[in-house]
């Protein structure tokens, strides 16, 4: 992506916590309307109301897949994935499983991916792959942003936003060493002020994770969740 691309167009404009109402989701909307944010990023119940709200104009429906441990089966990620898409979703952001690369059983890590990336990509909607920096060693980070890129994801993403903590300048700068720049990296978790957002930015991101994308561009900040 261009280093030049006006921040609001790097803003997944996010609210993904379980309260969410649908008059949240709405006024979300708007704000994305208004802003040209790039996507808004909702729980898949919401993928439908946004797709409807948002038809015409230049922002894009993302939704979270296996969200927030990572813990469920591929199979089951599949079906959340294809629904989404279905219902008007263009980019999933789909968690990894930690437990299994905890466990050293990177063969599965790898395959749940792949399966992913295949139904997503196949219907032509974006993947961005979240690795939770924040449980991994920087030696876990590195090998699985090299099989995502092996695998040919659209991003990697630092963060839920709902783990130990969020994104860091330094985990984006090793994310995009590892992929090179020819794949999207994401930082998404604690970016709440435009400082903030404009040090992941130029530590490599070229996405933004945030319920702040609105404080972000008045150059303010929020204490709002991630």
């Amino acid at each position: 992506m261009n280093k030049n691309t006006a921040i609001n167009r790097l803003i997944d404009h996010t609210l993904l916590k379980p309260t969410a109402t649908k008059e949240e989701i709405i006024n979300l909307c708007k704000e994305a309307k208004d802003n040209n944010f790039i996507s808004v990023c909702v729980n898949a119940s919401y993928v439908g109301l946004c797709s409807d709200l948002l038809r015409g104009f230049d922002v894009k429906v993302c939704t979270v897949v296996g969200f927030p441990l990572g813990a469920t089966t591929t199979a089951t990620k599949v079906f959340e994935a294809t629904e989404a898409i279905e219902n008007g979703a263009t980019e999933i952001d789909m968690v990894i499983n930690n437990g299994a690369l905890k466990s050293g059983n990177w063969d599965y890590v790898k395959k749940d991916i792949k399966h992913i990336a295949e139904a997503v990509q196949t219907k032509g909607a974006l993947l961005k792959v979240i690795i939770e920096t924040c449980l991994l060693t920087d030696e876990e980070k590195v090998h699985v942003c090299e099989i995502c890129k092996e695998i040919g994801v659209d991003f990697v993403k630092t963060s839920t936003g709902f783990s130990t903590s969020g994104a860091t300048v330094e985990d984006v700068a090793l994310m995009r060493k590892t992929v090179g720049s020819d794949m999207g990296v994401k930082a998404s978790g604690g970016v709440r002020d435009a400082k903030t957002a404009k040090e992941m930015i130029e530590a490599g991101a070229t996405r933004l994770g945030t319920s702040s994308g609105v404080a972000i561009m008045e150059g303010g900040s929020t204490a709002n969740n991630y």
